[in-house]
């Protein structure tokens, strides 16, 4: 657990570059060595990834998966109904104080999407105990959001070997 006087911050992670969810899972990963009690929500993010092959075997933190499978293929309804019950699922672990790390990965591409409003993400960060961190990710952080932030972190897009024709890469890109 943090110590009893630690200030929770709000850390964004956007942009169209590659890395949001590693970086995320990096600070995952030091806050549970650490022994902060950590639990990692993922709004629409499809497959398995190896992130939760290793919390499962190693159980460092809890990763919690809304919108399983080929996201492209679900129907806006669907995904809908997945972004809600990840959303309400969020707000529970928010507000009940058994973390001191919240982690919503995705949430940003959910409401872009349509699928959750600014208002509900903005309720979120009201409802953040002062000792909780809350980090969110994904791309098209609304200004409003990144406003209220502590710390603002984009991802650039540089070079991406998308762009070359190479597929996503097992153990890479998930």
């Amino acid at each position: 657990m943090a110590d009893k006087d630690f200030q929770g911050l709000i850390q964004i992670y956007t942009g169209d570059g590659k890395g949001k969810t590693t970086a995320a899972l990096g600070l995952a990963t030091r806050a549970a060595g650490h022994g902060m009690k950590v639990i990692f929500i993922q709004f629409l993010k499809g497959e398995e990834g190896g992130e939760h092959i290793f919390s499962r075997d190693f159980k460092p933190f809890q990763i919690v998966q809304f919108g399983k499978g080929d996201i492209f293929r679900k129907s806006d309804a669907e995904l809908a109904a997945e972004s809600l019950k990840a959303y309400q699922f969020a707000e529970k672990a928010l507000v009940s104080g058994n973390y001191d790390m919240v982690i919503l990965d995705e949430i940003f591409i959910a409401h872009w999407r349509g699928l959750l409003s600014l208002q509900q993400i903005l309720d979120l960060i009201q409802k953040k105990p002062a000792a909780a961190e809350l980090v969110m990710t994904g791309r098209k952080a609304p200004p409003e959001i990144i406003k209220l932030a502590d710390l603002v972190t984009e991802m650039l897009m540089i070079k991406h070997p998308f762009t070359e024709g190479i597929n996503q890469r097992k153990g890479i890109e998930y």
